[in-house]
C-alpha cells in the first residue's frame, strides 16, 4: 500500500506540473490565436466579433495571466477543452475525438507488433548467442538509426510511386464513407501498411538489441545454471527463468513507446497526410491555436502517465523487489 501511495503522488504531481506547463508553453510563442486568425481572414471579420473572439479565448487586455491561468483550471474541471479557433470553432474534444482513433490504430497496432517480434527475435537471440542468428544484429541496428521520416519517404519512392502496390497516402480511399463494413476496413488497412511498416522496421532494431543484452546478462545469472542443472526443458528455461527476467527493464520502454504513441508521428502523419493527432499538432502550431494546443499536450501527457502507472503496476507484479524497495 506504502509503495503505490508514494507512485500515485509522484503522478500527481507529475500531472500537475505538466498541465501547468501545458497552459504557459503555448503562450510564450510570439503572437496568439485572434492575431493569426484576422491574418487569415483579412477584412472579413469585424471588430464586434474579434471582441467577442477575445472574450471566448479569455484575452482580454484587462485579464491578467494568472486569471487565464485560474479560469483555464475550471473549464479542465469541467471537462471544457475549450473550442479551437482553427477549426471553424469546433470543439476542441471533437477534433481530438476524430484524430485519435486514427494515431491509435495505426502507431498502436505497429508498436504493439515491433514491441513483440523484437523481444521474441531478441530472446531467440540471446539464448543462441555465438550462433549464425547474431547476423541480425548489424542490420537490425542500422535500420534503428534511420529517421523514420526519411525511410518513409524511400518507402512511397519504391513502393508507391515506382511499384504502385500501395497508396502515398491519406488513410482510407475517399471515394468511401466511413462504417464498419469489410471494403472501408480493408481500404484502412491498404493504406495504413505503408506507415505501419515504416514504424515497424524503424523500431523493431532496439527492441531486439534491448532484449538480447539482457538475455545474454541473465543467462549468467545463477538461479539459470540452478534451473539448467535440475535438468529442465530448455523451452522453459528460457521462458520461466530467463526471458521473465531479462524482459523486466522492456516494459519500462514499451510504456513510455505506448505513452508517446499519441504525438510521437507528426512528421510521419504529415509525409503520409494521415488525418491522426500529430498532423493536428503541427496544424494547431501553426495558428497558434491555443486550445487545440493544449488539449493535444493534455493527451499525450495522461497517455505518457497512464502507460507509466501500467508499467510500474506490471513491473511489481512482476518483480516483488520493486515494491520493498519503494516502500522503504
Amino acid at each position: 500500500m506504502r509503495f503505490f501511495l508514494q507512485r500515485a503522488a509522484f503522478y500527481l504531481f507529475t500531472l500537475w506540473a505538466a498541465i501547468t506547463i501545458n497552459f504557459f508553453l503555448p503562450r510564450m510563442m510570439k503572437g496568439d490565436p485572434i492575431t493569426a486568425y484576422l491574418a487569415r481572414n483579412q477584412g472579413k471579420v469585424s471588430p464586434e466579433a474579434v471582441e467577442s473572439l477575445k472574450i471566448l479565448f479569455g484575452l482580454e487586455q484587462d485579464r491578467s495571466l494568472w486569471d487565464q491561468y485560474v479560469q483555464y483550471w475550471a473549464l479542465l474541471l469541467q471537462g471544457d477543452l475549450g473550442r479551437s479557433l482553427s477549426k471553424g470553432l469546433v470543439p476542441v474534444t471533437e477534433v481530438i475525438a476524430d484524430a485519435l482513433p486514427w494515431t491509435l490504430g495505426l502507431v498502436g497496432i505497429a508498436t504493439i507488433i515491433s514491441f513483440f517480434v523484437g523481444t521474441v527475435v531478441g530472446t531467440y537471440i540471446g539464448w543462441r548467442r555465438g550462433s549464425k542468428a547474431e547476423g541480425v544484429i548489424p542490420a537490425a541496428t542500422f535500420l534503428s538509426t534511420v529517421p523514420y521520416f526519411w525511410l518513409g519517404l524511400i518507402m512511397i519512392a519504391v513502393f508507391s510511386t515506382t511499384l504502385g502496390w500501395f497508396p502515398a497516402s491519406h488513410a482510407y480511399d475517399k471515394t468511401l464513407q466511413p462504417g464498419w463494413d469489410w471494403e472501408f476496413i480493408g481500404s484502412v488497412i491498404y493504406h495504413g501498411t505503408l506507415p505501419a511498416l515504416t514504424i515497424v522496421i524503424t523500431s523493431l532494431g532496439g527492441w531486439i538489441l534491448g532484449m538480447r543484452n539482457m538475455m545474454i546478462t541473465v543467462l549468467d545469472e545463477d538461479y539459470v545454471t540452478v534451473a539448467q542443472a535440475k535438468g529442465l526443458p530448455p523451452r522453459q528455461v528460457v521462458t520461466q527463468y530467463a526471458a521473465r527476467n531479462a524482459v523486466l527493464p522492456q516494459l519500462s520502454s514499451f510504456a513510455l513507446a505506448l505513452g508517446f504513441i499519441v504525438g510521437g508521428t507528426l512528421i510521419l502523419e504529415m509525409i503520409f497526410s494521415y488525418p491522426g493527432l500529430g498532423l493536428r499538432l503541427f496544424e494547431a502550431t501553426l495558428a497558434k491555436d491555443y486550445p487545440l494546443m493544449q488539449g493535444i499536450f493534455l493527451v499525450i501527457t495522461l497517455s505518457v502517465l497512464v502507460a507509466n502507472i501500467i508499467a510500474d503496476i506490471a513491473y511489481a507484479a512482476m518483480d516483488p523487489r520493486t515494491r520493498q524497495e519503494e516502500a522503504q
